[in-house]
């Protein structure tokens, strides 16, 4: 038989696919394979922060501030009085592994963060929100909750791995980023985390003041509205509705049988 050679058809080397499907399909292909990576390296981070020693942590953290946290003064009243609050909520977690200080963020955003080696950050808006002084306690009783379960850490390890991806989406060096509250407040804990922070929280103000009276009542407030749209926006970006917020803490008070009602607490602000 004879062969007979023939021309290849025309247009062999080019795809039936239309281009603009085929860059999509590359585009979506790389996006998976890069939130793969993220979510396995939060994983990996998340892990192993975890198992780093409470006395190790706070050590490397000891005098860190995040860069752009803008303080206020030493001499601020608010700071010597909410620090001290703190210290009593702090002395009723017996074996706590740390020693927690204060800094007040001079940001009009309600917001409060645990952030590593035993620093918490208030902002002076949640400050000119909180009426008394049990409420600002449970404030700070639930950021400490995060610290007994050591939540903050995995906070760090979105941070860090935050800082990573922006800095080869935008092709700056990582170590030039840094870690800033920003980065750290880009998390949501589960809402497991949420209800025992606030559960460990709770137990704290009412081992205090013997009842847990006002502790909520900053949360009851937001959700009749007394609250503007920035503040929901940075509040509830790190923490729960305040409206389901409020049903969970009076079911946790009834089942403890926690008094709700008992002497509330001015602050001198």
């Amino acid at each position: 038989m004879k062969f007979v050679s023939r021309q290849p058809r025309e247009g062999i080397n080019v795809s039936d696919t239309h281009p603009l499907v085929e860059a999509g399909t590359l585009v979506a292909g790389l996006t998976a394979i890069f939130l793969l990576f993220a979510v396995v390296l939060i994983f990996l981070i998340d892990l192993a922060l975890y198992f780093v020693p409470p006395d190790k942590e706070a050590a490397l953290f000891r005098d860190w501030l995040p860069d752009d946290l803008v303080t206020v003064s030493p001499a601020d009243t608010r700071l010597d009085e909410t620090q001290r609050v703190l210290d009593r909520m702090a002395f009723h977690w017996g074996d706590a592994p740390y020693a927690f200080r204060l800094e007040i963020d001079a940001s009009e955003l309600a917001n409060a963060m645990a952030l590593p080696g035993g620093l918490i950050v208030v902002t002076e808006g949640l400050l000119a929100q909180v009426e008394s002084e049990n409420e600002l306690a449970f404030v700070l009783g639930h950021e400490l909750g995060h610290y007994r379960n050591r939540d903050h850490l995995r906070a760090l390890g979105r941070g860090i791995v935050f800082s990573v991806v922006l800095a080869a989406v935008t092709g700056d060096d990582a170590s030039n980023l840094g870690i800033n509250v920003a980065d750290l407040a880009l998390r949501s804990f589960s809402r497991k985390q949420e209800l025992a922070a606030d559960e460990f929280g709770l137990e704290l103000v009412y081992t205090n003041y013997g009842h847990v009276n006002e502790a909520w009542r900053l949360f009851d407030r937001w959700d009749d509205g007394d609250r503007s749209l920035l503040d929901i926006v940075s509040y509830t970006s790190t923490h729960p509705q305040p409206g389901n917020r409020v049903d969970s803490l009076e079911q946790l008070a009834r089942d403890r049988g926690w008094p709700t009602s008992g002497p509330v607490t001015a602050l001198s602000w």
